[in-house]
């Protein structure tokens, strides 16, 4: 085994369940992937490409990112979030739905967002990408739609993809990349892979979005080290318990390896 292999393979599988890896040096190109083209259930990190296609249509001038938004009680759905506990007919900013979506996982402002934006524009951006197996299927919390079998699906490989045209300054535009990195650094969720770096002294930044559902687990990340790389893991049907820890060693391991 390589010496990045040997940072993720054991500790992957030594685990139960469906998991995927994707890692990605992003000065060497060194990649590494473990069933990183498998599908998984998306869980929150669907939430990239509605975050993606907003930035999208607000670069094409179709929406603002001061539009006024209000939020209905009909539009609450359980958490992750904050908008369900405020009171009815709030008012919120594209900008704010967007950032509550990513750094608090808000599934109401996802769901308004993706009324907003359109669910087949979402796809249709997902495609025009260049991503074959990522799909949004359905917003969250959508029990009849869960019933019939429609879930939203990323893989690893596809994910790191898309962080990696963040970083790179060509998801959208330039502009429109280094937003959405913005708000990625500053999510709230920070339990899996930033767990052991972000204790550290002078630790690197992270950009990450978190997934979470039974048994299911998520975090893709681009960790802006001395070299930065991108870090994604995702699983269905896991022993959530133990690989979010195996997450954090797995990303402190990457780092550590580059001193």
């Amino acid at each position: 085994m390589n010496t990045i292999e040997t940072c993720i393979l054991p500790e992957l599988t030594a685990l139960t369940g469906k998991i995927g890896c994707y890692y990605k040096n992003l000065v060497t190109g060194e990649t590494y992937t473990y069933h990183g083209d498998t599908p998984v259930v998306a869980a929150s990190v669907i939430k990239l490409y509605v975050m993606t296609e907003a930035f999208a249509q607000i670069e094409a001038g179709t929406l603002a990112m001061d539009q006024e938004i209000t939020v209905h009680r009909k539009d609450c759905v359980p958490s992750c979030g904050v908008l369900t506990y405020l009171h009815d007919e709030v008012k919120m900013q594209v900008i704010d739905l967007i950032t509550l979506m990513i750094i608090v996982s808000d599934n109401t402002a996802t769901n308004v967002l993706i009324d907003l934006l359109g669910i087949d524009n979402i796809n249709a951006r997902i495609r025009s990408l260049g991503f074959e197996k990522t799909i949004l299927n359905r917003k969250m919390f959508d029990e009849e739609k869960a019933k019939r079998g429609l879930q939203n699906y990323i893989t690893a490989e596809e994910v790191g993809a898309l962080l990696e045209m963040m970083y790179r300054g060509t998801l959208i535009s330039e502009a429109a990349s280094a937003r959405m990195i913005s708000i990625l650094k500053d999510q709230r969720l920070n339990h899996k892979i930033p767990y052991l770096i972000k204790p550290m002294p002078q630790a690197p930044q992270i950009a990450h979005k978190t997934g979470e559902d039974d048994n299911t687990t998520h975090d893709a990340a681009i960790v802006f080290a001395k070299e930065p790389f991108i870090l994604c893991i995702c699983s269905n049907d896991t022993d959530v318990t133990k690989l979010e820890p195996a997450m954090g060693r797995i990303a402190k391991q990457l780092l550590d390896l580059q001193d």
